[in-house]
Order: structure tokens, then C-alpha cells, then sequence
């Protein structure tokens, strides 16, 4: 894929969406009406793709552009046999000069327009309400007729973006269509993949209306997808003369009282991941039952006053943070931790730690992996807000701590210094206990073995989520372990060709 396409796949704000729309529509005759005719083919193309023996639609049409794509699609369907009506849900003197054009072309076609209180026998909506649009929360006429679209039996089609959705942060704004497919236009929208978009969008198609490649990098995007594939092929490849010490040596500090499975969860798969050496600091009671469980880990006990200094000179990569804890224990632990300039993961308790103790700088290798509430620890703001712009908090934690940071949830997100990534796999069978144990244990066990940062960062988010895809796919949602996803993860990392030299 060339550097121009590749952009294409990229994730663009509202403001950068309509930039690119605009300076395709400069280039050609007739351009907005021309792109809307171009969304109204891929719409039916997708409807007789998808739907093929549902011939009767409902379009909710809106009085911008959306809606003018709807009027468009109720003229082509209606055209090859399909019964269409429509309800006009806005202002009616409000449409542009292509919108009214678009709308007089399905009354020319004979189209059923109907009120929005009409009942109408349907098999498919369509929503043409809102688009990319919106805001501020949805009111009046546009709210009654999202909440009708939504108590419809029939599949449901949404038109570039589910209507009452913000295409920049995925958050519902008072209300929104809950979509069986959306099919967007032009860009990835980033409110499609993160936060809430997700359980509004359903599966999420892109059409960019044959907008030249070109126009893409003239714009900033909001995000990029993390390409696992490519970020694969980056896993250095192994010689047959090789041993342990040339495979990295990952070191987890964690496990207070009560908490030894976290380490352990980390340390297995930073081994399961190819790291050559693993060692645990944790309390005495739980190095039996570690060595018992993984007798390939290095195990030893640390005292509420130890220095670990020396064990930690001897790590590649730091882990802290799994099963931690937040008393003195956890605390005198991660201070010494702090002090080393090592390649660093920080989770969980030591993310709690690090809000408590707000240090000036960390050191400069180093990877924070917080879920939204750790980030909002982080921020010093609520769990609700960092939700609310997930890409918003992430740039902030960047550029509070200038290290790089993922944050988790639906979307994870990756931002370091140059650009954030967003990650598209994952399920809701992994909020289970155990999950970010592991990913720390992946990302450290990549970075050991010579990776970058960063892509060690984002393959092994890629490596976690897809994994678990897999057994979600195979065994569904519910259910789902962190030990049940190391043996997918390890099997998609040995995947690629020639992994030996």
C-alpha cells in the first residue's frame, strides 16, 4: 500500500473530514451533488449486498447532507423496485441548494413521504438524520425520531455516523441510533471505534467515494490504526546460535499480600513471548506457589526495607505495578524503581502511586498502561471526563508525563510524542481480572527482545485483543480468562515466516 492510501486508512476529526470533502468537491463539476450520488450507489450497493431480500426501506431523512444521501437512496432503490418511504425529521426550509435538488429528485421518483408520527411497514431503516454534524445533545423531533428508529424490529442502516453519535469521541450525546451496520463516507471516523461508538455502529464499513488518495495527507488525522500485521514483521528474528541473555531479561515487581497472581500473569507472558529471562520480586508467602506454578521464573522475596537496587540493574525491562499495592510495601518498592533509568512498564498500582506522588519527570524509557480510571487518577479529573474524550486524555497524559501511554478500554489508545494509534480488535469478553496483568507481560517481553518502544507498545496490544477475537469468536464472550488468551497470543507471534534465521 502506498504512503498516499495508507493515510486514507487514518482516522479524521470532523474539521479535517470536511476539509478533505471540500477539496474534492473543488475539483469537480456539480462536486457535492456528485459526492452525494456516489454515497447513495454505495448505500444501495451495500443494502442488495447485505439485505438482499429486504425490499421495502424507511429512510429517516435529515435537512443537511445526510439527509440529502438518504433522498438520493430512495430515488436509485425505488428505481429498481423497492418500496421506499421517507420521513423529513427537521427544519424544512433549512435545505442547502443540493439538499433540495437531492429531495426534489425522490419526489420526482414517486417516493412515499410520510410524517414522522405515520406508521410505515418496513424491513430496513436507514438513518439519514445527523451524520457527522452534531454538537450538542439531540432535542425535540430529532430525539422522538431516534427513539422511534431505535423501537423498530427491522435491521438498522446508518448513514456515515449513527445520528445522536459524535464522530470525534464516540460519545452518545443525550441519545443515538443503535445501528446493525454503518456505512461512513470519505474517513474513519474515531467516534465509530472508541468509547461508546462501538455498541452504536455495529459493523463498520468505509466507502471514501473515490476521493483522491492526495488530498488525505493534507490534512492532520486524529489517530492512526495500530497494523499488526506490519508491526509483525518487526519481531527481530532469532539466530540458531542464539541463548537466553541475547533474548532480554524482564523483571516484575509486584505482588503484595493477597495479589501473587498478578506478577505471575505478567512474568508467564513476558516467557510465553519469548523474553530469555523472567524474574519476580514479591513477598515471601507467594514464592512457593510461583515457583510451584512456573518454576522457569527467577523468584525472590523482598522485605517491606530491602534494597533491590542490584536486582534491578541486572533487568532489561521493569515491570511494576501488578498486584503492587498502594501501602508502604508497594511504596518503598517503587520509589527504587523510579530511580533507575531502565526501560520501564508502569500499571496499576503503581499508576495509583505515581497520581499520589506526581514525581517531576520519569525515566525516559518508559510505558504507562492505564484504564480510564487510572487515568483519571492521572489527570486529576473523572473517570466520566477522560470517557468523554478518550483521545483528548490520552494526548494529555502524553504531555503531563512525555513518555508514552496506552490508554485501555473499547478503542485502546497509544500516543507517545509523534501521533496516536488507535487499536480496532478487542471484545468485551477481556474486562476480566488478569487482562493488563498479561499485556504488560507481552509488552516487556517485545521491548527485551529489541523492539521499539512504541511498537512493542502497540504490537502487543494488537497481539492481547486479536487473541482474544479469536476465542471470543470460537467460544463467545463470556467467560473468557487471561490464562486462556497467552496460548492465541503466543501462536500469533510464532505466525510470522522465518521467524528463525
Amino acid at each position: 500500500m502506498d504512503r498516499a492510501k495508507e493515510v486514507q486508512q487514518h482516522f479524521y476529526s470532523k474539521a479535517s473530514t470536511r476539509a478533505i470533502e471540500q477539496a474534492a468537491i473543488s475539483r469537480l463539476a456539480q462536486g457535492e451533488l456528485v459526492l452525494m450520488q456516489r454515497a447513495a450507489q454505495a448505500l444501495l450497493a451495500l443494502i442488495k449486498q447485505r439485505w438482499p431480500s429486504r425490499k421495502r426501506l424507511l429512510i429517516y431523512a435529515g435537512v443537511g447532507n445526510n439527509g440529502g444521501d438518504g433522498y438520493l437512496l430512495g430515488a436509485y432503490a425505488s428505481a429498481e423496485g423497492f418500496q421506499v418511504s421517507i420521513k423529513v425529521v427537521g427544519q424544512k426550509t433549512a435545505l442547502s441548494q443540493t439538499v433540495a435538488l437531492a429531495q426534489s429528485m425522490a419526489r420526482q421518483a414517486g417516493l412515499c413521504f410520510t410524517e414522522l408520527s405515520t406508521p410505515c411497514a418496513t424491513d430496513l431503516v436507514i438513518d439519514a438524520l445527523l451524520g457527522i454534524g452534531l454538537s450538542r445533545p439531540v432535542q425535540g423531533e430529532l430525539a422522538t425520531a431516534i427513539a422511534q428508529i431505535n423501537r423498530h424490529a427491522c435491521p438498522v442502516l446508518a448513514v456515515d455516523l449513527p445520528s445522536g453519535l459524535c464522530a470525534d469521541t464516540g460519545q452518545v450525546l443525550g441519545m443515538a441510533v443503535k445501528a446493525n451496520a454503518t456505512l461512513s463516507f470519505i474517513t474513519h471516523k474515531p467516534g465509530l471505534w472508541t468509547a461508546d461508538g462501538p455498541d452504536y455502529a455495529g459493523e463498520r464499513l468505509l466507502d471514501t467515494l473515490a476521493i483522491p488518495p492526495e488530498l488525505y495527507p493534507l490534512q492532520p488525522a486524529l489517530a492512526k490504526p495500530v497494523n499488526g500485521e506490519a508491526l509483525l514483521q518487526q519481531v527481530p528474528k532469532r539466530q540458531k546460535n542464539c541463548h537466553k541473555g541475547m533474548a532480554g531479561h524482564v523483571l516484575v515487581v509486584g505482588g503484595d499480600h493477597g495479589m501473587g497472581g498478578a506478577p505471575l500473569l505478567s512474568a508467564e507472558a513476558a516467557l510465553r513471548c519469548g523474553a530469555g529471562l523472567v524474574s519476580i520480586l514479591t513477598r515471601q508467602a507467594h514464592v512457593s506457589a510461583i515457583i510451584a506454578r512456573r518454576p522457569e521464573c527467577m523468584v525472590k522475596a523482598v522485605g517491606p526495607r530491602d534494597t533491590i537496587e542490584p536486582l534491578l540493574q541486572q533487568a532489561d525491562v521493569i515491570i511494576a505495578g501488578p498486584g503492587l499495592g498502594q501501602a508502604p510495601w508497594g511504596q518503598h518498592l517503587l520509589s527504587q524503581v523510579l530511580a533507575q533509568q531502565k526501560a520501564l512498564v508502569l500499571d496499576a498500582d503503581a499508576l495509583s502511586l505515581l497520581a499520589q506522588q506526581q514525581p517531576e519527570r520519569l525515566p525516559e524509557q518508559c510505558i504507562l498502561t492505564p484504564h480510564p480510571g487510572e487515568a483519571a487518577r492521572l489527570l486529576a479529573c473523572s473517570s466520566q471526563q477522560v470517557q468523554q474524550d478518550r483521545i483528548k486524555a490520552v494526548k494529555a497524559l502524553q504531555q503531563r508525563f512525555q513518555t508514552r501511554v496506552l490508554l485501555k478500554g473499547n478503542g485502546s489508545l497509544l500516543a507517545d510524542a509523534q501521533e496516536v494509534q488507535l487499536l480496532t480488535a478487542g471484545n468485551p469478553g477481556m474486562a476480566s481480572a488478569g487482562m493488563g496483568d498479561l499485556l504488560c507481560g507481552i509488552i516487556a517481553a517485545l521491548w527485551a527482545q529489541g523492539l521499539a518502544a512504541t511498537d512493542a507498545c502497540a504490537l502487543a496490544a494488537w497481539l492481547h485483543a486479536s487473541a482474544a477475537d479469536q476465542l471470543a469468536k470460537d467460544f463467545g464472550c463470556r467467560g473468557l480468562l487471561a490464562t486462556d488468551v497467552l496460548p492465541r497470543v503466543r501462536q500469533l507471534l510464532n505466525q510470522r515466516p522465518g521467524l528463525f534465521e
